[in-house]
C-alpha cells in the first residue's frame, strides 16, 4: 500500500511538472508554412494551450496570405490576418510592385517563434522569429531575381474577434 502511495505521488509529480522551453509545432497542413513556438521566456502571463495552438495557426496563416498577397498584388486580403503598421507597411509594398509591374513569390522554408511577452491581459504578445524563406522576384512572367535568405523579426500580435492578426513584423539584424 505505501509503495502503490509512493508510486501515484510520483506520477501526479511527473504530469505536473512542465520543462522549462516547450516547443509546439503548427497542426500539418499542406498550405501553411511550418511554424514552431517556444515558449521558454514567456512572462508576465503563461500561455495557454488553445492560445498556442492559435498563435500557431494564426501567425502560418498570415504568412500563406501575405505571400498570397505579394504574389497577386492584392492588398485587400492582407486584412484577414495583418493590421496597424503592418498592414499599412505591406499594402504600400504592393501598390509598388504594381505600380512597377513586378510581382514577388515566397517559398516559405519554415518559422521558429519564441515568446518574450504576453501582457498579463492578454491583449498583446511579442515574438521573435526566424524565418528562413526564399523570396523571388518576377516582372511578369520573368524571373528577374532569386534569393534563399533566412531573417529575424520582431513580431507585436494582438486578438482580434476570432483571431490573432499581426501588428507589427520588423526585421532586425540577427546578432
Amino acid at each position: 500500500m505505501r509503495i502503490a502511495a509512493s508510486a501515484i505521488a510520483l506520477l501526479l509529480s511527473l504530469a505536473a511538472w512542465q520543462p522549462k522551453e516547450t516547443v509546439v509545432n503548427a497542426a500539418p497542413s499542406s498550405s501553411l508554412p511550418k511554424v514552431e513556438l517556444g515558449t521558454g521566456r514567456v512572462g508576465p502571463r503563461e500561455i495557454e494551450g488553445l492560445t498556442r495552438n492559435k498563435i500557431l495557426h494564426d501567425y502560418a496563416s498570415a504568412w500563406q496570405t501575405l505571400a498570397t498577397g505579394l504574389e497577386q498584388n492584392r492588398p485587400d486580403i492582407l486584412n484577414d490576418y495583418f493590421t496597424g503598421p503592418a498592414n499599412k507597411e505591406f499594402t504600400t509594398v504592393i501598390a509598388e510592385q504594381t505600380a512597377t509591374g513586378i510581382h514577388r513569390e515566397y517559398v516559405d522554408h519554415g518559422h521558429k517563434l519564441v515568446v518574450i511577452f504576453y501582457s498579463p491581459d492578454g491583449g498583446v504578445m511579442q515574438l521573435w522569429d526566424k524565418a528562413e524563406y526564399e523570396v523571388r522576384i518576377f516582372d511578369g512572367s520573368r524571373l528577374i531575381h532569386s534569393e534563399r535568405t533566412a531573417i529575424r523579426f520582431l513580431v507585436l500580435m494582438t486578438p482580434a474577434a476570432d483571431r490573432w492578426m499581426v501588428r507589427l513584423l520588423q526585421d532586425v539584424p540577427i546578432a
